[in-house]
């Protein structure tokens, strides 16, 4: 069935938002059991195919397939890469349909309600809509291309996939857009991520003799004061302008076997956020030496911290050229100079800028990420789609 109206300008990000809802795609790395984001990416070619674009499907994973279509201009001008995630976080405890994408008056604004309408399947409407608009229009040289990514909550093995595969076939972008919400604000900065398991071990014996015993417990007790003299240091250093400090806690901890037993294993899992410029070899070394310094203090304990994942932070230049580049199409679309704002979660933003291509980040207005009940702010919805309309004309000319 093709989604092709009689008049592309016609086009309607919040119905293509609406029907974006309306597919269950959780992440079923994520949530075991999740739907994952095949319906959703089928969907997605389909209407992309019908509006000019080519599309291939990767999916190195089994259901976790990304997309990436090229809207061919005629030739001689920069390529723009509009990068989006199709999953979703889990809907457990949502209230109300979760996949409704129904649009609601509060307050007197109107908004499109659901799991993923704000996080960010409106930055995804808002890419594929002003991508078939400015193609239709003839108004492109370079090309415009679209990576609609799977796994952005987990893994972020879709957005690894599409740039390996842009670079296996020659695409070069030349600037790039990661849509993640913002409120219309451009984040040109956000924090890095590492998470790590830190495991003492100790030995085994009765409750009543503790003195044969080895208390693994009492190692990662030792472990917790360290962090808090970590946490003190990085909040005495100067903060980031708009990230302020980097963070460290711990996520969980898990030790001993019952109440008449000498812990004879404790494991933390700890998360450190990190700031622009910091080494993440360095961070986990200072959880190394964190766990070593533990165990000093109990004799016979074994500490380490093993890296899980790490992430490192985003930034880019506030005078750069592709901040200036998106920046004149939002104010033009607002009617206010454009707002620079940092985040303190991550975004596959960094991968984008890992391969060599300047990136900025933008999205709508909303709420409820993660939340039990999401909505994005449809004034914002259709802005951000004029905004980006206006950055693929300015760089694809």
């Amino acid at each position: 069935m093709s989604h092709t109206p009689a008049d592309p300008a016609a086009l309607d990000a919040l119905e293509v938002l609406s029907q974006l809802i309306a597919i269950d795609s959780v992440n079923s790395d994520l949530v075991p059991g999740g739907a994952g984001e095949s319906a959703i990416a089928d969907w997605c070619a389909a209407w992309l195919t019908d509006h000019g674009l080519e599309v291939t499907r990767l999916e190195a994973r089994a259901g976790h397939p990304s997309l990436v279509a090229i809207a061919r201009g005629t030739g001689g001008g920069a390529t723009l890469l509009l990068n989006g995630h199709l999953d979703t976080v889990g809907v457990a405890g949502y209230d109300g349909d979760p996949f409704s994408g129904a649009r609601e008056t509060v307050d007197g604004a109107e908004r499109v309600v659901g799991r993923g309408a704000f996080d960010t399947k409106s930055g995804v409407a808002a890419v594929m809509v002003a991508t078939a608009r400015a193609l239709a229009a003839g108004a492109l040289r370079g090309d415009a291309v679209l990576t609609l990514v799977a796994d952005e909550e987990f893994g972020s093995t879709g957005t690894v996939e599409t740039l390996a595969h842009l670079a296996a076939i020659g695409v070069r972008p030349d600037a790039a857009i990661v849509v993640e919400p913002s409120a219309l604000e451009l984040t040109v900065a956000h924090r890095g991520f590492a998470w790590f398991t830190v495991e003492f071990a100790g030995v085994a014996a009765h409750g009543s003799l503790p003195e044969q015993g080895v208390d693994a417990i009492a190692a990662a007790g030792a472990f917790l004061r360290g962090l808090d003299q970590l946490r003190a240091d990085l909040e005495s250093t100067p903060p980031h302008p708009l990230l302020g400090h980097g963070t460290v806690r711990v996520s969980t901890i898990s030790g001993g076997t019952d109440e008449a037993t000498v812990a004879d294993r404790c494991v933390l899992t700890v998360e450190r956020r990190t700031l622009p410029g910091d080494d993440l070899d360095a961070v986990e070394r200072q959880l190394h030496d964190l766990a070593a310094s533990a165990v000093a203090h109990v004799p016979g304990a074994v500490g380490a911290a093993r890296r899980q994942v790490a992430r490192a932070a985003f930034a880019v230049e506030p005078d750069s050229a592709i901040v200036a580049t998106v920046a004149e199409p939002v104010e033009r679309v607002l009617g206010r100079p454009a707002r620079l704002r940092g985040e303190p979660f991550w975004t596959d933003a960094r991968l984008v800028q890992e391969a060599g291509i300047p990136c900025v980040v933008i999205g709508a207005d909303g709420g409820g990420a993660h939340a039990d009940l999401e909505w994005a702010d449809a004034a914002s919805v259709v802005a951000l789609t004029d905004v980006i309309e206006g950055t693929i004309r300015r760089v694809c000319r």
